[in-house]
Protein backbone atom coordinates (compact mmCIF):
# COMPACT_ATOMS: atom_id res chain seq x y z
CA UNK A 1 0.00 0.00 0.00
CA UNK A 2 1.28 3.45 -0.86
CA UNK A 3 1.67 5.59 2.24
CA UNK A 4 0.66 9.26 2.24
CA UNK A 5 4.34 10.21 2.58
CA UNK A 6 5.31 8.04 -0.41
CA UNK A 7 2.46 9.49 -2.44
CA UNK A 8 3.58 13.05 -1.66
CA UNK A 9 7.19 12.25 -2.63
CA UNK A 10 6.13 10.64 -5.89
CA UNK A 11 3.79 13.51 -6.66
CA UNK A 12 6.56 16.03 -5.98
CA UNK A 13 8.93 14.19 -8.30
CA UNK A 14 6.29 14.06 -11.00
CA UNK A 15 5.65 17.78 -10.64
CA UNK A 16 9.37 18.50 -10.82
CA UNK A 17 9.64 16.43 -13.97
CA UNK A 18 6.84 18.36 -15.62
CA UNK A 19 8.29 21.72 -14.60
CA UNK A 20 11.64 20.67 -16.02
CA UNK A 21 10.00 20.61 -19.47
CA UNK A 22 8.19 23.96 -19.88
CA UNK A 23 6.48 23.10 -23.16
CA UNK A 24 4.97 19.95 -21.64
CA UNK A 25 3.82 21.83 -18.55
CA UNK A 26 2.19 24.40 -20.79
CA UNK A 27 0.34 21.89 -22.93
CA UNK A 28 -0.90 20.11 -19.82
CA UNK A 29 -3.06 23.17 -19.18
CA UNK A 30 -4.24 23.74 -22.73
CA UNK A 31 -7.47 21.79 -22.77
CA UNK A 32 -9.46 24.12 -24.97
CA UNK A 33 -9.56 23.70 -28.73
CA UNK A 34 -11.05 26.64 -30.59
CA UNK A 35 -12.55 27.15 -34.02
CA UNK A 36 -12.64 30.29 -36.16
CA UNK A 37 -16.25 30.23 -37.30
CA UNK A 38 -15.32 31.67 -40.70
CA UNK A 39 -14.46 28.07 -41.52
CA UNK A 40 -18.21 27.37 -41.55
CA UNK A 41 -19.26 30.56 -43.35
CA UNK A 42 -21.36 28.56 -45.83
CA UNK A 43 -23.32 26.81 -43.09
CA UNK A 44 -23.75 29.49 -40.43
CA UNK A 45 -26.17 31.78 -42.30
CA UNK A 46 -28.40 28.79 -43.07
CA UNK A 47 -28.79 27.49 -39.52
CA UNK A 48 -26.63 28.98 -36.79
CA UNK A 49 -28.10 26.80 -34.04
CA UNK A 50 -27.48 23.50 -35.83
CA UNK A 51 -24.01 24.64 -36.90
CA UNK A 52 -22.90 25.50 -33.36
CA UNK A 53 -24.32 22.21 -32.10
CA UNK A 54 -22.05 20.42 -34.58
CA UNK A 55 -19.08 22.56 -33.57
CA UNK A 56 -19.56 21.51 -29.95
CA UNK A 57 -20.11 17.86 -30.90
CA UNK A 58 -16.86 17.89 -32.91
CA UNK A 59 -14.93 18.57 -29.69
CA UNK A 60 -14.45 22.33 -29.73
CA UNK A 61 -14.94 24.36 -26.57
CA UNK A 62 -14.10 27.87 -27.75
CA UNK A 63 -14.84 29.83 -30.91
CA UNK A 64 -13.78 33.02 -32.62
CA UNK A 65 -16.57 34.98 -34.26
CA UNK A 66 -16.54 36.85 -37.56
CA UNK A 67 -18.93 38.87 -39.68
CA UNK A 68 -20.24 41.41 -37.16
CA UNK A 69 -21.69 44.63 -38.55
CA UNK A 70 -23.59 47.51 -36.98
CA UNK A 71 -26.56 46.87 -39.29
CA UNK A 72 -26.86 43.06 -39.32
CA UNK A 73 -25.05 42.27 -36.06
CA UNK A 74 -24.15 38.54 -36.20
CA UNK A 75 -25.97 37.11 -39.23
CA UNK A 76 -29.19 38.74 -38.08
CA UNK A 77 -28.71 37.83 -34.42
CA UNK A 78 -28.00 40.30 -31.67
CA UNK A 79 -24.89 39.62 -29.56
CA UNK A 80 -27.17 38.60 -26.68
CA UNK A 81 -29.01 36.10 -28.89
CA UNK A 82 -25.74 34.63 -30.14
CA UNK A 83 -24.42 34.41 -26.58
CA UNK A 84 -27.46 32.37 -25.58
CA UNK A 85 -26.88 29.85 -28.39
CA UNK A 86 -23.19 29.61 -27.52
CA UNK A 87 -24.02 29.02 -23.85
CA UNK A 88 -26.50 26.29 -24.76
CA UNK A 89 -23.72 24.48 -26.61
CA UNK A 90 -21.08 25.10 -23.91
CA UNK A 91 -19.02 27.27 -26.24
CA UNK A 92 -17.12 30.43 -25.31
CA UNK A 93 -16.42 33.20 -27.82
CA UNK A 94 -13.05 34.15 -26.36
CA UNK A 95 -12.22 36.26 -29.41
CA UNK A 96 -13.93 37.80 -32.40
CA UNK A 97 -12.84 39.24 -35.73
CA UNK A 98 -14.27 42.73 -36.08
CA UNK A 99 -13.84 44.90 -39.16
CA UNK A 100 -13.02 48.42 -38.02
CA UNK A 101 -11.63 49.68 -41.29
CA UNK A 102 -13.13 53.12 -40.90
CA UNK A 103 -11.23 53.65 -37.65
CA UNK A 104 -7.95 52.46 -39.15
CA UNK A 105 -8.39 54.74 -42.16
CA UNK A 106 -9.85 57.95 -40.73
CA UNK A 107 -10.23 57.51 -36.98
CA UNK A 108 -14.03 57.20 -36.95
CA UNK A 109 -14.83 55.29 -33.76
CA UNK A 110 -18.41 54.20 -34.58
CA UNK A 111 -17.52 50.69 -35.75
CA UNK A 112 -14.96 50.24 -33.00
CA UNK A 113 -17.39 51.24 -30.25
CA UNK A 114 -20.05 48.90 -31.66
CA UNK A 115 -17.50 46.06 -31.81
CA UNK A 116 -16.43 46.67 -28.22
CA UNK A 117 -20.06 46.62 -27.07
CA UNK A 118 -20.70 43.33 -28.90
CA UNK A 119 -17.54 41.71 -27.57
CA UNK A 120 -18.46 42.66 -24.03
CA UNK A 121 -21.92 41.12 -24.35
CA UNK A 122 -20.29 37.90 -25.60
CA UNK A 123 -17.89 38.12 -22.64
CA UNK A 124 -14.94 37.80 -25.00
CA UNK A 125 -11.36 38.37 -23.90
CA UNK A 126 -10.07 39.64 -27.24
CA UNK A 127 -11.29 41.92 -29.98
CA UNK A 128 -9.24 41.01 -33.03
CA UNK A 129 -8.66 43.08 -36.15
CA UNK A 130 -8.56 40.70 -39.13
CA UNK A 131 -7.51 42.83 -42.08
CA UNK A 132 -6.15 46.12 -43.42
CA UNK A 133 -7.62 47.29 -46.72
CA UNK A 134 -5.00 47.61 -49.52
CA UNK A 135 -5.22 51.42 -49.95
CA UNK A 136 -4.08 51.90 -46.35
CA UNK A 137 -0.96 49.69 -46.36
CA UNK A 138 1.08 50.80 -49.34
CA UNK A 139 4.29 51.77 -47.56
CA UNK A 140 6.12 51.96 -44.23
CA UNK A 141 4.48 55.26 -43.29
CA UNK A 142 1.07 53.67 -43.73
CA UNK A 143 2.04 50.88 -41.33
CA UNK A 144 3.30 53.39 -38.77
CA UNK A 145 -0.03 55.19 -38.99
CA UNK A 146 -1.88 51.89 -38.54
CA UNK A 147 0.29 51.10 -35.52
CA UNK A 148 -0.72 54.39 -33.95
CA UNK A 149 -4.38 53.63 -34.54
CA UNK A 150 -3.92 50.17 -33.06
CA UNK A 151 -2.50 51.75 -29.91
CA UNK A 152 -5.56 54.00 -29.69
CA UNK A 153 -7.94 51.08 -30.22
CA UNK A 154 -5.98 49.02 -27.71
CA UNK A 155 -6.47 51.70 -25.06
CA UNK A 156 -10.21 51.83 -25.77
CA UNK A 157 -10.40 48.05 -25.46
CA UNK A 158 -8.38 48.07 -22.26
CA UNK A 159 -10.70 50.68 -20.74
CA UNK A 160 -13.62 48.38 -21.62
CA UNK A 161 -12.02 45.32 -20.04
CA UNK A 162 -10.94 43.77 -23.35
CA UNK A 163 -7.66 43.11 -25.14
CA UNK A 164 -6.94 44.09 -28.72
CA UNK A 165 -5.22 41.69 -31.13
CA UNK A 166 -4.10 41.97 -34.72
CA UNK A 167 -4.41 39.06 -37.16
CA UNK A 168 -1.97 38.73 -40.06
CA UNK A 169 -2.10 37.49 -43.62
CA UNK A 170 0.97 37.37 -45.87
CA UNK A 171 0.94 40.96 -47.14
CA UNK A 172 2.36 42.21 -43.83
CA UNK A 173 5.62 40.48 -44.71
CA UNK A 174 6.21 42.44 -47.91
CA UNK A 175 9.41 44.49 -47.86
CA UNK A 176 9.22 48.27 -47.55
CA UNK A 177 12.74 49.65 -47.93
CA UNK A 178 14.32 46.95 -45.79
CA UNK A 179 11.56 46.49 -43.23
CA UNK A 180 8.31 44.54 -43.34
CA UNK A 181 4.93 45.84 -42.31
CA UNK A 182 4.77 43.19 -39.61
CA UNK A 183 8.06 44.34 -38.13
CA UNK A 184 6.74 47.89 -38.04
CA UNK A 185 3.52 46.85 -36.31
CA UNK A 186 5.45 44.87 -33.70
CA UNK A 187 7.89 47.70 -33.06
CA UNK A 188 5.50 50.64 -33.12
CA UNK A 189 2.68 49.18 -31.02
CA UNK A 190 2.54 49.20 -27.23
CA UNK A 191 3.05 45.62 -26.04
CA UNK A 192 0.69 46.26 -23.14
CA UNK A 193 -2.11 47.44 -25.42
CA UNK A 194 -1.73 45.51 -28.67
CA UNK A 195 -1.34 41.75 -28.96
CA UNK A 196 -1.03 39.58 -32.03
CA UNK A 197 -2.96 36.66 -33.41
CA UNK A 198 -0.46 34.76 -35.51
CA UNK A 199 -1.97 32.98 -38.48
CA UNK A 200 0.61 30.23 -38.78
CA UNK A 201 -0.40 29.30 -42.32
CA UNK A 202 0.08 32.83 -43.65
CA UNK A 203 3.43 33.22 -41.89
CA UNK A 204 4.72 30.02 -43.49
CA UNK A 205 3.14 30.95 -46.82
CA UNK A 206 5.09 34.21 -46.71
CA UNK A 207 8.32 32.23 -46.33
CA UNK A 208 8.85 33.15 -42.68
CA UNK A 209 9.56 30.99 -39.63
CA UNK A 210 7.08 31.36 -36.74
CA UNK A 211 9.68 30.15 -34.26
CA UNK A 212 12.11 32.87 -35.29
CA UNK A 213 9.41 35.50 -34.85
CA UNK A 214 8.55 34.10 -31.40
CA UNK A 215 12.18 34.37 -30.33
CA UNK A 216 12.46 37.96 -31.51
CA UNK A 217 9.15 39.00 -29.91
CA UNK A 218 8.51 36.69 -26.95
CA UNK A 219 5.11 36.76 -25.32
CA UNK A 220 3.27 38.87 -27.89
CA UNK A 221 1.37 36.17 -29.77
CA UNK A 222 -1.52 35.45 -27.42
CA UNK A 223 -3.71 33.95 -30.13
CA UNK A 224 -2.95 31.58 -33.01
CA UNK A 225 -4.74 30.42 -36.12
CA UNK A 226 -3.89 26.78 -36.64
CA UNK A 227 -4.39 26.28 -40.36
CA UNK A 228 -2.47 23.69 -42.36
CA UNK A 229 -1.05 23.95 -45.87
CA UNK A 230 -1.75 21.44 -48.63
CA UNK A 231 1.42 19.51 -49.45
CA UNK A 232 1.04 19.79 -53.21
CA UNK A 233 -0.77 23.12 -53.56
CA UNK A 234 0.40 25.66 -50.95
CA UNK A 235 -2.39 28.06 -51.93
CA UNK A 236 -4.86 25.58 -50.47
CA UNK A 237 -5.55 24.66 -46.88
CA UNK A 238 -5.66 21.18 -45.40
CA UNK A 239 -6.97 19.44 -42.31
CA UNK A 240 -4.54 20.02 -39.43
CA UNK A 241 -1.97 17.24 -39.41
CA UNK A 242 -2.42 16.30 -43.05
CA UNK A 243 -0.50 19.20 -44.56
CA UNK A 244 3.08 20.44 -44.64
CA UNK A 245 3.29 22.63 -41.52
CA UNK A 246 5.21 21.19 -38.58
CA UNK A 247 2.78 22.06 -35.80
CA UNK A 248 4.49 19.86 -33.21
CA UNK A 249 7.63 22.01 -33.19
CA UNK A 250 5.51 25.17 -33.13
CA UNK A 251 3.34 24.03 -30.22
CA UNK A 252 6.47 23.20 -28.23
CA UNK A 253 7.20 26.94 -28.22
CA UNK A 254 3.70 27.99 -27.16
CA UNK A 255 5.00 29.35 -23.87
CA UNK A 256 7.68 31.42 -25.60
CA UNK A 257 5.06 32.84 -27.95
CA UNK A 258 2.75 33.67 -25.06
CA UNK A 259 -0.12 31.72 -26.61
CA UNK A 260 -3.31 31.65 -24.56
CA UNK A 261 -5.88 30.51 -27.13
CA UNK A 262 -5.75 28.97 -30.58
CA UNK A 263 -8.35 28.47 -33.27
CA UNK A 264 -8.52 25.95 -36.07
CA UNK A 265 -9.32 27.62 -39.36
CA UNK A 266 -9.76 26.06 -42.78
CA UNK A 267 -10.94 28.28 -45.58
CA UNK A 268 -11.04 25.78 -48.45
CA UNK A 269 -10.12 22.34 -49.76
CA UNK A 270 -12.25 20.29 -47.35
CA UNK A 271 -11.60 16.55 -47.61
CA UNK A 272 -15.31 15.64 -47.59
CA UNK A 273 -17.20 18.56 -46.09
CA UNK A 274 -16.42 21.33 -43.63
CA UNK A 275 -17.90 19.53 -40.61
CA UNK A 276 -15.86 16.37 -41.21
CA UNK A 277 -12.76 18.48 -41.76
CA UNK A 278 -13.01 20.40 -38.50
CA UNK A 279 -13.58 17.17 -36.61
CA UNK A 280 -10.50 15.61 -38.23
CA UNK A 281 -8.44 18.63 -37.22
CA UNK A 282 -9.80 18.60 -33.69
CA UNK A 283 -8.97 14.91 -33.21
CA UNK A 284 -5.42 15.38 -34.50
CA UNK A 285 -4.80 18.32 -32.20
CA UNK A 286 -6.25 16.53 -29.21
CA UNK A 287 -4.16 13.42 -29.81
CA UNK A 288 -0.90 15.04 -30.90
CA UNK A 289 -0.53 18.68 -29.91
CA UNK A 290 -2.09 19.13 -26.48
CA UNK A 291 -2.34 17.05 -23.33
CA UNK A 292 -5.42 16.96 -21.18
Amino acid sequence: MTSRRTFIIKSSLATAAVLAVPSFAFTMNKKEIGLQLYTLREEIPKDIKATLEKVSSAGFTTVETYGFSIKDQFWGLSPAELKKILDTNHLKAVSGHYGIGSFLSDGDTAELKAAIAAARILKSEYLTIPWIDPPFRKNSEDYKKIAGRLNEAGKMCQDAGLKLAYHNHDFEFEDHNGVTGYEILLKETDKDLVYFEMDLYWVVRAGKDPLHIFKENPGRFKLWHVKDMDKLKPALNAEVGSGSIDFKSIFKEAKLAGMEHFFVEQENNFAINSFDSIKTSCVFISNNLIRK
